[in-house]
């Protein structure tokens, strides 16, 4: 029997004190945003909007690229600014640009274009891609446990996210001075664990504390997420 694509998640605690992430169907979205970009807050908003949903796993990443004009993003970090590009080179686009939102670590989306994203999740959620994936904390130890019904050719990566649930900032300069914005599901880091190639079901210990935490296998070379899970 094919496996549901997977990402979030129940959250419990058992009678042996660990969390266990279980998976549902749902859509990885990522926006590529800045603290710096007067375009950025309606699309900041909107991912505020949908950060809570069980059946969207919601990531806000802010580059670097617009602290020039006269304020350091005080989430932006080099590497989101490194992932941008290289999903783009996946695409073979010529740029980068914010806000931009990817979902599914397939589609992407210029500009907040609601519509257009929220009907990328519905496509998204209508797919399968035969992968299942989950976590379970104990103590400060988090278990990762994929598999997959089929193997997976040009394989997979493992990546853990962190990430901050939410946060205001009072924005003193730059194009959007003066303004107080709150932003949602902030990442703060992405570390990758591990390669699959789906012969065998992936498992990894890793220590990995007690925030908040998402799981993504993603194909080789910034494809397509095939699956996610979600510690909240």
């Amino acid at each position: 029997m094919r496996r549901l694509l997977v990402a979030s998640l129940t959250v419990w605690v058992g009678l042996t004190g660990a969390v266990l992430a279980q998976s549902q169907s749902a859509v990885v979205v990522e926006l590529f945003t800045s603290q710096g970009c007067s375009s950025c807050p309606p699309a900041d908003d909107y991912l505020a909007g949908i950060a809570d949903r069980d059946d969207v796993i919601a990531l806000a990443l802010h580059v670097d690229y617009w602290d020039y004009i006269g304020w350091k993003d005080t989430f932006g970090s080099h590497e989101f600014t490194n992932r941008q590009h290289r999903y783009a080179q996946a695409a073979n686009a010529r740029s980068v640009y914010t806000p931009q939102f990817v979902v599914g670590g397939a589609d992407h989306v210029v500009g907040n274009g609601p519509s257009e994203v929220a009907a990328l999740i519905r496509s998204h959620m209508a797919q399968n891609s035969g992968v299942s994936v989950s976590m379970d904390r104990s103590g400060g130890t988090v278990t990762i446990t994929a598999e997959t019904a089929n193997a997976l050719p040009d394989g997979a990566v493992v990546q853990l996210v962190h990430y901050l649930p939410e946060a205001s900032v009072k924005i003193k300069r730059g194009e959007n001075a003066g303004r107080s914005i709150s932003y949602h599901n902030i990442v703060t880091a992405i570390e990758q664990i591990g390669t699959w190639d789906g012969k065998a079901a992936y498992h990894a210990d890793v220590k990995a504390g007690d925030g908040p935490l998402v799981v993504l296998v993603q194909s080789s070379g910034m494809g397509p997420i095939l699956a996610a899970a979600r510690l909240r």
